[in-house]
Protein backbone atom coordinates (compact mmCIF):
# COMPACT_ATOMS: atom_id res chain seq x y z
CA UNK A 1 0.00 0.00 0.00
CA UNK A 2 2.54 2.29 0.27
CA UNK A 3 4.09 2.07 -2.65
CA UNK A 4 1.07 2.83 -4.29
CA UNK A 5 1.13 6.07 -1.83
CA UNK A 6 4.27 7.45 -2.92
CA UNK A 7 3.47 6.68 -7.07
CA UNK A 8 0.29 9.16 -6.36
CA UNK A 9 2.16 11.60 -4.27
CA UNK A 10 5.00 11.89 -7.05
CA UNK A 11 2.05 12.35 -10.03
CA UNK A 12 0.20 14.94 -8.22
CA UNK A 13 3.56 16.91 -7.61
CA UNK A 14 3.95 19.89 -10.90
CA UNK A 15 7.25 20.46 -11.99
CA UNK A 16 6.51 23.76 -13.01
CA UNK A 17 9.24 26.22 -13.42
CA UNK A 18 9.79 29.32 -11.16
CA UNK A 19 11.12 32.43 -12.94
CA UNK A 20 14.79 32.99 -11.43
CA UNK A 21 15.01 36.08 -9.20
CA UNK A 22 17.71 38.41 -10.22
CA UNK A 23 19.72 40.91 -8.02
CA UNK A 24 19.91 43.02 -10.74
CA UNK A 25 17.99 45.52 -12.25
CA UNK A 26 17.50 46.58 -16.09
CA UNK A 27 16.63 49.21 -18.03
CA UNK A 28 16.05 48.96 -21.78
CA UNK A 29 18.23 51.62 -23.11
CA UNK A 30 17.33 50.86 -27.34
CA UNK A 31 15.37 48.81 -29.27
CA UNK A 32 15.86 48.82 -33.43
CA UNK A 33 14.22 46.88 -35.41
CA UNK A 34 16.75 45.57 -37.82
CA UNK A 35 16.39 44.47 -41.72
CA UNK A 36 18.23 41.51 -43.78
CA UNK A 37 17.48 40.98 -47.19
CA UNK A 38 16.97 37.48 -48.33
CA UNK A 39 15.65 36.05 -51.37
CA UNK A 40 12.59 34.98 -50.19
CA UNK A 41 12.25 38.77 -48.72
CA UNK A 42 12.99 40.75 -45.74
CA UNK A 43 13.61 39.20 -42.65
CA UNK A 44 13.08 41.35 -39.43
CA UNK A 45 14.47 40.59 -36.04
CA UNK A 46 14.64 43.07 -33.42
CA UNK A 47 18.25 44.50 -31.76
CA UNK A 48 18.36 45.23 -27.90
CA UNK A 49 20.36 47.28 -25.87
CA UNK A 50 20.01 47.27 -22.15
CA UNK A 51 21.84 47.87 -18.83
CA UNK A 52 21.74 45.92 -15.63
CA UNK A 53 22.84 47.08 -12.22
CA UNK A 54 22.30 46.20 -8.63
CA UNK A 55 22.53 49.40 -7.45
CA UNK A 56 25.47 48.74 -4.96
CA UNK A 57 28.30 49.58 -7.73
CA UNK A 58 28.08 46.88 -10.29
CA UNK A 59 26.66 47.66 -13.51
CA UNK A 60 26.78 45.74 -17.06
CA UNK A 61 26.30 47.01 -20.60
CA UNK A 62 24.51 43.99 -23.27
CA UNK A 63 23.22 43.30 -26.93
CA UNK A 64 21.05 41.00 -27.96
CA UNK A 65 19.30 40.15 -31.13
CA UNK A 66 16.36 37.92 -32.09
CA UNK A 67 13.54 37.90 -34.13
CA UNK A 68 11.38 38.20 -30.55
CA UNK A 69 11.60 41.17 -28.50
CA UNK A 70 11.51 38.86 -25.33
CA UNK A 71 14.14 36.84 -26.70
CA UNK A 72 16.18 39.92 -27.12
CA UNK A 73 15.92 41.16 -23.65
CA UNK A 74 16.75 37.84 -22.21
CA UNK A 75 20.47 37.35 -24.15
CA UNK A 76 21.08 41.44 -23.84
CA UNK A 77 20.39 40.38 -19.87
CA UNK A 78 22.84 37.75 -20.17
CA UNK A 79 25.35 39.69 -22.06
CA UNK A 80 24.89 42.29 -19.56
CA UNK A 81 25.50 40.10 -16.78
CA UNK A 82 28.59 38.48 -18.66
CA UNK A 83 30.17 41.89 -18.57
CA UNK A 84 29.53 43.03 -15.35
CA UNK A 85 32.00 46.06 -14.03
CA UNK A 86 32.74 45.73 -10.20
CA UNK A 87 33.38 49.52 -9.70
CA UNK A 88 35.91 51.17 -6.66
CA UNK A 89 33.69 54.13 -5.61
CA UNK A 90 34.50 56.32 -2.94
CA UNK A 91 32.73 56.41 0.59
CA UNK A 92 30.06 58.78 -0.54
CA UNK A 93 29.09 56.48 -3.54
CA UNK A 94 30.44 58.88 -5.68
CA UNK A 95 33.47 58.56 -8.59
CA UNK A 96 36.86 59.22 -7.79
CA UNK A 97 37.99 61.80 -10.31
CA UNK A 98 36.91 63.47 -13.39
CA UNK A 99 37.11 61.52 -16.47
CA UNK A 100 36.61 63.03 -20.34
CA UNK A 101 35.88 59.67 -22.68
CA UNK A 102 35.41 59.36 -26.59
CA UNK A 103 33.84 56.73 -28.07
CA UNK A 104 32.54 56.59 -31.70
CA UNK A 105 31.19 60.09 -32.06
CA UNK A 106 30.26 60.36 -28.84
CA UNK A 107 31.85 62.55 -26.04
CA UNK A 108 31.27 62.17 -22.33
CA UNK A 109 32.44 64.04 -19.31
CA UNK A 110 31.39 62.65 -15.47
CA UNK A 111 32.78 64.85 -12.70
CA UNK A 112 32.47 63.85 -8.93
CA UNK A 113 30.37 66.66 -7.13
CA UNK A 114 29.78 66.44 -3.54
CA UNK A 115 26.25 67.62 -2.18
CA UNK A 116 24.52 67.98 -5.44
CA UNK A 117 23.50 64.66 -6.11
CA UNK A 118 22.96 63.04 -9.14
CA UNK A 119 23.11 65.69 -12.32
CA UNK A 120 22.99 64.06 -15.43
CA UNK A 121 20.75 63.47 -18.66
CA UNK A 122 19.56 60.49 -20.98
CA UNK A 123 20.95 57.27 -20.99
CA UNK A 124 24.12 58.90 -18.57
CA UNK A 125 21.73 58.99 -15.82
CA UNK A 126 19.99 55.53 -16.33
CA UNK A 127 23.34 54.33 -15.98
CA UNK A 128 24.47 55.71 -12.68
CA UNK A 129 21.39 55.33 -11.46
CA UNK A 130 21.71 51.54 -12.01
CA UNK A 131 25.15 51.34 -10.66
CA UNK A 132 24.52 53.17 -7.16
CA UNK A 133 26.84 56.25 -8.17
CA UNK A 134 24.97 59.31 -6.12
CA UNK A 135 27.01 62.98 -6.24
CA UNK A 136 28.12 62.93 -10.12
CA UNK A 137 27.70 65.73 -12.93
CA UNK A 138 27.39 63.84 -16.63
CA UNK A 139 27.36 65.54 -19.47
CA UNK A 140 26.98 64.91 -22.41
CA UNK A 141 29.73 67.05 -24.77
CA UNK A 142 29.03 65.89 -28.40
CA UNK A 143 25.96 66.48 -30.35
CA UNK A 144 25.45 62.22 -30.75
CA UNK A 145 21.89 61.41 -30.17
CA UNK A 146 22.70 57.41 -30.71
CA UNK A 147 21.86 56.65 -27.43
CA UNK A 148 24.04 53.18 -28.06
CA UNK A 149 27.03 55.16 -28.50
CA UNK A 150 26.47 57.02 -25.36
CA UNK A 151 26.10 53.97 -23.57
CA UNK A 152 28.96 52.16 -24.48
CA UNK A 153 31.25 55.86 -23.79
CA UNK A 154 29.77 55.96 -20.08
CA UNK A 155 30.51 52.01 -19.66
CA UNK A 156 34.24 53.33 -21.04
CA UNK A 157 34.30 56.12 -18.43
CA UNK A 158 33.30 53.76 -15.59
CA UNK A 159 35.65 51.43 -16.93
CA UNK A 160 38.58 53.55 -15.47
CA UNK A 161 37.20 52.76 -11.73
CA UNK A 162 37.42 49.37 -11.91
Amino acid sequence: METKEIKKNRNERSFSRKPEISEFEQKIVNVRRVTRVATGGRRFSFSVALIAGNRKGSIGFGLGKSIDTSLAINKAFRNAKKNMLKLKLTKTLSIPTEVLIKFSSSRIMLQPNKGRGLVAGSVVRDILKLAGIKDVTGKIVSGSKNKLNNAKAVIAALSKFI
